[in-house]
């Protein structure tokens, strides 16, 4: 039996750690806009043009959430869906596919889809995509994979230290307060989603000690930590991902360490040198 595993473009998880033999990975993408540029945020978009246009322009970036179409096209390529979105509390992208799922059950008739709020973004969703690759891979019924996963998503962490908040703040998504703590005093804010909105939990002196605090933060609020898997995503940033996933492993043992860059989604409110972890 086939199972697709689909989640938007806000997700930033590699191919090759889903895919397998009776489960597939598709990307739904995002629209990315610049003034009056449009980019989709897909496997063609280029992230060195994209990032530099974005840091030359004075306005925000906007995000548009994909239309319900485009994920009843991916909807149709499995016996099984799981569908992995944006906070539903940072983007339309949940209530999308949402509408998707129900239009395509008027359309064709009983299937099994089932659409996760990650109620959290980047590599978040993708170590949820991650869990349910494994628990495909275990032969457990859909059912069953909906109820672990849900459990498993609640006791999630996602972190992130950001050299920069332009779009962040720009798009009201965070208090422009944290921004200027880390302009003007070297700060730099770790930061986590919680209930799926971006809030504060500490500010550190410069990254190296911001970093370390945070392996100390996910060593005192993991408990289970020896059977998760920790990803880290990065804006062209990996010296810094290799460097907090090096202290990850001087201090905790989890069950292993992923590294991939940010795609475009990501790239936007993360900005150059963002780092952002989730287990």
């Amino acid at each position: 039996m086939q199972n697709g595993i689909i989640v938007d473009s806000g997700c930033d998880v590699n191919r090759e750690h889903i895919e397998s033999g009776n489960c597939l990975i598709n990307y739904v993408p995002l629209n990315l806009q610049i003034g009056e540029t449009v980019y989709l945020d897909d496997e063609n978009l280029n992230l060195d043009n994209y990032l530099a246009h974005m840091e030359a322009s004075t306005t925000a970036v906007k995000t548009s959430a994909p239309s319900p179409g485009l994920f009843m096209e991916r909807f149709g390529l499995a016996e099984n869906i799981f569908a992995v979105t944006l906070s539903s509390k940072l983007s339309a992208t949940y209530q999308s596919a949402v509408s998707a799922k129900n239009m395509y059950l008027d359309e064709y008739g009983k299937k099994f889809i089932h659409v996760f709020d990650s109620l959290s973004a980047s590599v978040a969703e993708g170590v949820i995509a991650l869990k349910i690759s494994e628990l495909i891979k275990k032969g457990l019924p859909s059912p069953d994979i909906v109820e672990q996963v849900n459990q498993f998503m609640s006791g999630m962490h996602t972190y992130f230290i950001l050299d920069k908040f332009d779009n962040l703040v720009k798009t009201g998504r965070v208090n422009p307060y944290i921004a200027k703590i880390a302009s003007f005093l070297n700060v730099k804010p770790i930061c986590t989603a919680q209930n799926g909105e971006i809030k504060m939990l500490e500010k550190g002196r410069g990254y190296a000690k911001s970093m370390k605090r945070l392996v100390q933060i996910i060593k005192e609020n993991t408990p289970d930590i020896e059977s998760r898997i920790i990803s880290i995503t990065h804006v062209k940033a990996m010296e810094k991902a290799i460097a907090l996933k090096d202290e990850i492993l001087s201090f905790i043992n989890p069950k292993d360490v992923l590294i991939q860059e940010c795609r475009g989604v990501t790239t936007t409110y993360a900005n150059r040198g963002g780092v952002v972890v989730a287990l």
